[in-house]
């Protein structure tokens, strides 16, 4: 059976996860699979007994100290079926695994200084239009990476206020979908054919309930918030970690801010972990250590990260998190 099957496995749940499978849609065509960080593994073990399968692109999922050897070995396992591969993230990733990956011959393009989406774009650019550009400038804003060489030059290629509106829709929209999968798949599909967000159905509505859900997080934020010496925290009910966690860190007054949410079937919190432009550590390496010692799994950015943390060591993970915030 001849393989000609081509996927993209990237990342559901913010701009640059979507915008970097919209631009590998368009430079290669082929399926888009979207997933969270602990989906990755389950999405491979699928794709490993794939005969179909011939051209695999991974995108802006990174690797945990409690996954990373099993991801090697889906990737031993995928190469040895002949599947070509390409991993394109710009999460931590420890020397010792990266030289595994690229001992897979798999095409490895990482760097921690600019988003997904500006790597995907400057890699394949001659099969880009400039709309791939400014897709990137979108990405690279939501990510806080506008300053970085290659987004920069991304962003100064187009109106500031028209980059940050557009990629502010397309965050509120991507944010408030996550529940439905069907929609975040239309939105590659749009996205992979150059619309702008603002052209995509009822988007500036989505857009508009998502802001009126963000400015209802803040009372309760002001109300509910707590503080360590290091750091603050909160625990959400009615929203997502990530959508509280910058008010947490923001009305605070700390260096760091920590929101966490209850996901009672699985049995674990899901943890978001902001820091300040002040922060001198590595919060993502801290909570990539600290996670897997408490049998979670964690990592991320220096100063955006986040991590799943058994039910019955939140407690914990927030003095231990804490104490190495000195």
């Amino acid at each position: 059976m001849a393989r000609t099957r081509v996927v993209c496995v990237s990342h559901k749940e913010d701009a640059d996860g979507v915008s970097s499978a919209s631009l590998i849609r368009k430079a290669f065509g082929g399926e888009t699979k979207l997933v969270d960080y602990p989906g990755l593994m389950n999405e491979l073990e699928a794709l490993k007994n794939d005969e179909k399968l011939k051209t695999l692109y991974i995108c802006d999922l990174g690797l945990s100290k409690s996954n990373q050897d099993q991801f090697v070995e889906l990737l031993k396992a995928l190469r040895k079926n002949k599947v070509s591969i390409t991993y394109i993230d710009h999460h931590d990733i420890e020397d010792s695994i990266k030289k595994k990956i690229k001992a897979l011959k798999v095409k490895l393009i990482h760097t921690i200084n600019e988003c997904t989406t500006v790597q995907v774009y400057n890699a394949f650019k001659s099969k880009l239009s400039d709309y791939g550009s400014f897709l990137a400038a979108c990405a690279a804003v939501t990510d806080y990476m506008e300053d970085r060489p290659i987004g920069a030059a991304q962003l100064q290629r187009f109106d500031r206020q028209f980059v940050l509106l557009e990629a502010t829709v397309l965050t509120f929209t991507i944010t408030s979908h996550q529940k439905d999968p069907e929609f975040l798949l239309y939105l590659v599909d749009e996205l992979s054919e150059s619309k702008y967000p603002h052209q995509i159905n009822n988007t500036f509505e989505f857009a508009r309930i998502q802001a009126e859900r963000i400015s209802g997080v803040i009372q309760k934020v002001k109300d509910n918030m707590k503080k360590m010496k290091n750091l603050s925290y909160m625990e959400v009910t009615d929203s997502g970690a990530s959508m509280a966690v910058n008010f947490v860190l923001g009305l605070s007054g700390k260096e760091v801010g920590v929101s966490y949410k209850l996901r009672e079937e699985q049995g674990i919190y899901a943890v978001s972990v902001r820091g300040a432009k002040s922060c001198k550590v590595h919060l993502g390496r801290i909570v990539n250590q600290l996670a897997t010692e408490l049998g979670g799994s964690g990592g991320g950015h220096d100063k955006a990260c986040g991590a799943v943390i058994p039910k019955e060591k939140i407690g914990t993970f927030l003095k231990k998190f804490n104490s190495k915030l000195k």
